[in-house]
């Protein structure tokens, strides 16, 4: 009997793992660079591949960094919202094209509309792990010190933007530098 207490135990110890973790908001995925300086990396423009993005282009500024591609459902869905920030001019938006197709990315800015000041192509995804990414869209609040100060997981949506990502800038861009 004793012999079969064991595995039953370590059963409910596995399934009570696994029960918390679908009931967890994927979103939430802390990140350990949230505090931290946001990595260095220089990567080509996606425009004009002799010009390069880099971090140091946010110095001094309030930035977002959205993680997009060309093949992302989701950036589709969020991409409205940052169109409509870029033509307010509430914030900066830089992008990571992520593992595509420059051709592609250039395709879907055509179609879709252009919010970003400037798009760095990550074509081997390297740039991407460096900020943590564990996946497409996601999009990182950089201060004016150049720290990660949110990483958000996923497609931005209207509540998102006015419930979070908003006030979080509007009250970083009024922080002395």
């Amino acid at each position: 009997m004793s012999k079969y207490f064991l595995p039953v135990i370590l059963f409910f110890i596995l399934a009570s793992f696994l029960f918390v973790g679908l009931h967890r908001d994927p979103t939430t995925v802390s990140s350990p660079l949230i505090g931290k300086p946001a990595p260095q990396f220089s990567l080509p423009r996606l425009q004009d591949s002799e010009a390069v993005v880099s971090e140091r282009d946010f110095q001094g500024k309030v930035v977002l960094l959205n993680v997009w591609a060309s093949w992302c459902l989701a950036c589709r869905d969020e991409h409205p919202i940052l169109t409509e920030m870029a033509h307010h001019k509430v914030v900066p938006i830089y992008g990571l094209n992520y593992k595509d197709e420059s051709a592609d990315a250039l395709r879907y800015l055509a179609d879709f509309g252009n919010p970003y000041v400037a798009n760095a192509v990550d074509f081997s995804g390297r740039v991407g792990i460096e900020w943590g990414v564990y996946g497409v869209p996601e999009t990182f609040v950089v201060d004016k010190a150049g720290i990660i100060r949110y990483k958000h997981i996923g497609a931005i949506t209207q509540k998102d933007a006015d419930e979070k990502l908003l006030p979080l800038v509007r009250q970083l861009q009024s922080e002395a530098p």
